[in-house]
């Protein structure tokens, strides 16, 4: 297990405006829905419901919310999400992958397909880039739930593959099928964690100038906004310099 990852893996711009939090939490609610429709309806019977409500919790989802994204899944009017990704290639030769869920796949595929071609970007087969990623868990502490070395033994202790700590907190990774046992025994010792979640993570990331940073940016943050859409991840790298101008 390595004490410190080789790269800072960038999926989205930080500190997003407080204008958008609406469509944040319409997407949380989207996945506790879709998540409630797997099983029972109760957190505490339901993995992926238990993860789905700890993540909105996480980004201050009103509980009204919460129970209404719950309640909506055993509705007979519910509707029926698909999960589908979408991968291509942004600028400078970057990697994407789009994970959505959709009511309708034709508008989201027809969607996805023109911000990537107005981005100067193209959309690949399915396949074409995620085999240069890897699918894993990962799982987010607050700085405030102890230093490097005791999240470091949690994480070992739990059976987690990789930890990254800084001054904003610890993000340990685990195995995609291993998410549920390990955040369970990182629960056990240090509370609950901001998030669980799977991700996408690049293998390798390509380093960018500022100017295929911004096009990138603004294709990212292009497809973050569309209803559907609800993870981008990227293997593009920017330096610190350039991204304290990007988030200017």
């Amino acid at each position: 297990m390595a004490g410190h990852s080789q790269f800072k893996n960038i999926m989205h711009r930080k500190g997003k405006q407080d204008g958008i939090r609406s469509k944040m939490f319409s997407k949380l609610a989207r996945e506790i829905t879709v998540a409630a429709k797997t099983g029972l309806p109760d957190p505490t019977m339901n993995a992926a419901l238990r993860l789905a409500v700890q993540n909105a919790k996480a980004q201050s989802m009103p509980k009204d919310n919460i129970d209404r994204a719950i309640k909506k899944a055993s509705g007979a009017d519910a509707e029926t999400y698909d999960a589908i990704r979408y991968e291509g290639y942004g600028p400078g030769g970057t990697a994407i992958i789009v994970e959505a869920l959709t009511d309708n796949r034709n508008r989201t595929a027809s969607s996805v397909r023109s911000i990537f071609s107005k981005a100067g970007g193209a959309l690949g087969e399915t396949g074409s880039v995620s085999f240069s990623f890897d699918h894993v868990g990962e799982i987010t502490y607050k700085a405030s739930v102890g230093d490097a070395d005791k999240v470091m033994e949690a994480a070992i202790e739990a059976g987690a593959e990789d930890v990254v700590s800084d001054e904003e907190g610890h993000t340990i990774y685990c195995a995609f099928e291993d998410m549920n046992e390990v955040s369970k025994a990182l629960e056990a010792v240090l509370g609950e964690a901001t998030s669980v979640k799977a991700i996408w993570k690049p293998q390798n990331t390509i380093e960018v100038d500022e100017e295929k940073a911004t096009s990138l940016m603004k294709l990212i943050d292009t497809l973050e906004d569309d209803d559907d859409v609800q993870n981008v991840y990227s293997n593009f790298e920017v330096s610190d310099e350039v991204m304290a101008k990007l988030s200017a």
